[in-house]
């Protein structure tokens, strides 16, 4: 019989063995073109979400496509006994959060610069199974 500690670290443990994670960081794309796409695959079944992204012209639906295979790959790892398609898994969370910003300068008239903010994102995206 183990500590109340134990049992609940035992139950957190057995919980997070059916969720998936993976992180993309300092992506180079804007956060908000990124997230236009990351609505689109939000609680969506893993295979119907890659399907989607397959055929989207965006940039970032090829960046988000390899970062859910990933996230499956993530998912089988800690899973050996059952397969992807079998268990039904679901995008449970995805989020774009800004990165740095490179600042960089252009030329405008009359001797003077406008600035240029060159924008970046970290994508965290959770798979889980449907219960």
């Amino acid at each position: 019989m183990g500590s109340r500690k134990q049992i609940a670290a035992e139950k957190r443990k057995e919980d997070r063995k059916s969720l998936a994670i993976a992180k993309l960081n300092n992506v180079p794309t804007s956060p908000r073109k990124m997230r236009k796409v990351a609505d689109v695959i939000r609680g969506e079944n893993v295979l119907h979400a890659l399907n989607m992204l397959k055929f989207m012209p965006q940039d970032a639906a090829r960046r988000l496509e390899k970062l859910v295979l990933s996230a499956i790959a993530n998912w089988q790892a800690k899973n050996e006994d059952s397969s992807a398609d079998e268990e039904n898994l679901i995008i449970k969370e995805i989020s774009v959060d800004s990165a740095r910003i490179l600042k960089r300068l252009r030329p405008a008239p009359q001797g003077r610069a406008h600035r240029i903010r060159k924008r970046s994102n970290h994508v965290t995206i959770i798979l889980d199974t449907v219960k």
